[in-house]
């Protein structure tokens, strides 16, 4: 029987590293299921789900540590099952605005007041085309309740959007 493991990695970004982390799933029989890795301020980042036999879990994680000299820092947990998707709809939420400190913060702190679960945050930083001013975007895919009117959403978030100077989006996916 396999059992799903949650892996976090970090470290010094360099060619190479996502070959040793596969290389050692599959030593170990595993599977790479899903993940989202990336390069920020020149470390590499990123969470992954793989699929691994009970019988190899120990020795999967002992070889793990194996890529501690390598710079790359890995931690594993055991995942947990989904919750059912009939409690919740998926919505999107994009925001753009000039780039300030609290963003992520208001709008996270909005969103979980309401019981919203944020499943996945994409946030970068670029210049504006025609000023050269920094604006943040963010893009988020989020779990709502089903008994949350949308309307309401809508108009709290547009609210909350004034005050912070941003606009943002919110839609069901496509």
């Amino acid at each position: 029987m396999s059992t799903s493991l949650i892996l976090t990695v970090i470290g010094p970004d360099r060619p190479g590293l996502v070959e040793s982390l596969s290389e050692v799933i599959a030593d170990h029989q595993g599977s790479w299921l899903e993940s989202r890795m990336a390069r920020l301020a020149g470390q590499f980042a990123g969470i992954l789900r793989a699929s691994i036999p009970e019988e190899q879990i120990d020795a999967f994680t002992q070889a793990l540590q194996l890529l501690e000299p390598e710079g790359l820092h890995v931690d594993v947990a055991r995942s947990q099952p989904e919750p059912p998707a009939s409690d919740v709809r998926e919505l999107r939420l994009e925001i753009i605005g000039s780039d300030r400190p609290g963003i992520v913060h208001e709008i996270s702190e909005a969103l979980a007041d309401r019981g919203i679960n944020v499943d996945e945050l994409r946030t970068e930083i670029m210049s504006a085309p025609m000023s050269g001013e920094l604006l943040f975007l963010a893009n988020a895919e989020l779990l709502v309740p089903v008994g949350l009117s949308l309307d309401s959403l809508r108009k709290d978030l547009e609210a909350l959007a004034h005050e912070l100077m941003v606009d943002v989006d919110l839609d069901e996916p496509l």
